[in-house]
């Protein structure tokens, strides 16, 4: 599963003079060592530390994971490859830092890594970011300014993420050896001062050199050498495909910067892959493969942890809140494919989803229904348009369903026994509507090509997710398949956009800005290994992401918002499933753990350490532990 989406809570009006003064704030003169979209960061320009972890944290340790799948690169930055655990595709994962570092404690905040501090002028049109002197790669080498331009124009030029998010980047120019300056082809660009901080730093010296056998170095290429990085781990080994470990850095050069402190205590961390998601938990259950679960099975976790190690407390049990609101999880329909262009088709599969049924018979009742791209926040979409959303609607009426304007988004419920024959019968019609009837038990066009839809998955979750909703489509003469791939295989072809209907996560920001061209941009549609797995490519959308991107304030941003969810709602992209408002922990008690964890993400795994006398006291009871 991919990582929970955030979202934004509190009054718009407040919310909205918070973040005009806090832009106000910062003028082109004053540098900013803390920065927040959503308003001045609680911690302030004084930040020292989270004030949940423990400073005094000790280091050492070893932190097991398990994974399903292989991996055969450790350049996650192009759509070639499976990427090696610990390596992230956006952002620096275990080897890279980033010119600033999102907070985990507070949504749309950043606070100073290997840039000390940044500014730019009131008009938006550019940002300069002063890196810290400290800032060094595992080589004992400088960060320079000229990684931070090279790592810029080869993100953008290679990575499909990079290449949306920084559209609007023209250059990055050094203005001296420790100041860099990135410029913007428009103004008023709120969010692109503060999102230039998320950029990963590469080493250059290291990629343009060669590798041991003297062959150049290409970064555009997949590669199984340990690339060097600046972070608080290195590879310490691995075996291709089987096992990455990776080791702390004991002169980590960040270990005393505020966002660090308290935090990355294990000393080794070790992922070990296994084929299967049943395999990866059985390992779980036996102790000493994998010390945390972050359980996504609502299945798993109301039957199955009863065994030996949960009933003598050895593995702890634990729900963590946060504020940080929910993502939504969909099936996503592939528009590339010709069967789903035709928005009554799309309707008419949403409306055959009866989601009440599987979180009554599969989820044990743990689930909501997901009714909004930016579920959970005030950024949701509701009732109908009004005020300032209707304003930014109405230019687009002519374009738009002649329902969003006139009645509420509502997403069916199979309630009653009735329901679902009054859904049915719906989805046929517009099925009908569409140049689709039933004959001989079989949805077919005039052609008398049947429909047909194959379900994409990598393992058993997906056959939950699916198998029912199939049988349902059976019963409308649908040809509804699943085909399970293995997980590379599942990655290249989602990558390439290679299926007909996907499970994807769509997780949003507290401030969404530019990165809404990766998810829904008519660009993005065509470019491999993009977030806009649906395919959709339609001006409407591209104009109400602009809109999102240039709003001048947050009551702005928020109407902006409630739009492009609404257009996206109705134009009916994905058929929404479920979330639940908990994250679900299980793990083995071998961790000392703050009396707190930050309330907006939930659980900082990384502000854990590993207690080596409950460790010893696991290891000496379970024989697998060792």
């Amino acid at each position: 599963m991919k990582v929970c989406g955030i979202g934004f809570l509190g009054k718009a009006g407040l919310a909205a003079a918070i973040f005009a003064s806090s832009l106000l704030a910062a003028s082109a003169d004053e540098w900013r060592t803390s920065d927040s979209l959503t308003g001045e960061s609680k911690y302030g320009q004084d930040f020292k530390r989270y004030d949940y972890v423990n400073p005094d944290a000790p280091k050492g340790g070893t932190l097991n994971s398990t994974v399903v799948g292989t991996f055969d690169s450790f350049n996650p930055y192009i759509v070639q490859g499976s990427p090696a655990a610990g390596f992230a595709g956006f952002g620096g994962g275990l080897l890279y830092d980033t010119l600033m570092e999102q907070s985990i404690d507070e949504p749309s905040t950043s606070h100073a890594l290997v840039a000390e501090a940044f500014k730019f002028p009131d008009d938006f049109s550019s940002a300069t970011y002063r890196l810290n002197p400290k800032a060094k790669w595992h080589d004992g080498k400088p960060i320079t300014v000229e990684d931070v331009i090279w790592s810029f124009n080869v993100l953008k030029k290679h990575s499909p993420q990079y290449s949306h998010y920084y559209a609007n980047v023209t250059e990055a120019v050094a203005i001296s050896d420790r100041e860099v300056e990135f410029r913007f082809d428009q103004k008023g660009n709120r969010e692109l001062p503060h999102i230039m901080g998320d950029l990963v730093v590469l080493p250059k010296h290291w990629w343009e050199g060669a590798d041991a056998s003297g062959k150049k170095r290409d970064i555009t290429r997949p590669t199984l050498e340990a690339p060097l990085g600046s972070g608080a781990y290195r590879i310490e080994s691995f075996k291709p495909g089987s096992q990455i470990v990776w080791a702390r850095v004991p002169d980590y050069w960040a270990a005393d910067v505020p966002v660090k402190v308290g935090r990355e205590n294990f000393d080794r961390r070790e992922y070990l892959y296994f084929q299967d998601d049943n395999a990866a938990w059985q390992a779980f259950t036996k102790g000493g493969y994998e010390d945390i679960q972050v359980e996504n099975s609502s299945r798993r976790w109301m039957t199955q942890y009863n065994f030996p190690a949960v009933k003598d407390g050895d593995v702890i049990k634990k729900e963590f809140k946060s504020t940080a609101g929910v993502f939504m999880q969909a099936f996503a329909l592939n528009l590339r494919r010709p069967q789903f262009q035709d928005r009554r088709v799309r309707k008419a599969l949403t409306l055959a989803y009866n989601f009440e049924y599987m979180n009554r018979t599969l989820f044990f009742g743990q689930n909501t229904r997901t009714s909004s791209y930016f579920v959970g926040s005030e950024l949701a979409s509701s009732g109908l348009p009004t005020g300032k959303e209707l304003e930014i609607l109405t230019p687009y009426k002519d374009k738009l369903p002649p329902e969003l304007f006139t009645e509420e988004f509502k997403l069916p419920v199979y309630d009653t026994p009735q329901a679902e024959r009054k859904y049915l019968r719906e989805a046929i019609d517009l099925f009908r509507q569409a140049g689709w009837k039933i004959s001989g038990g079989k949805m077919l066009n005039d052609k008398g090509e049947q429909f047909r839809m194959e379900f994409l998955g990598s393992g058993p979750t997906d056959e939950v997710l699916a198998n029912s909703y199939i049988e349902t489509l059976r019963k409308i003469g649908i040809d509804a398949s699943l085909r399970i791939v293995d997980p590379s295989q599942y990655v290249n072809r989602v990558n390439d956009f290679d299926f007909d209907v996907d499970t994807t996560i769509l997780n949003q920001s507290a401030s969404p800005g530019n990165e809404q061209r990766d998810w829904w941009g008519s660009k993005a549609a065509d470019s491999p290994g993009s977030r806009n797995v649906m395919g959709i490519k339609d001006p409407v959308v591209d104009a109400l992401v602009d809109r999102v991107i240039f709003a001048t304030d947050r009551e702005d941003l928020v109407a902006a918002t409630h739009a492009l969810d609404r257009v996206l709602l109705w134009n009916y992209y994905a058929i929404p499933q479920f979330h639940r408002p908990v994250q679900w922990v299980a793990y083995w008690n071998k961790f000392g753990i703050p009396e707190k964890q930050p309330e907006y993400i939930g659980a900082d795994i990384d502000s854990w350490w590993v207690d080596p006398e409950k460790e010893a006291a696991l290891a000496a009871k379970y024989e697998s532990i060792n």
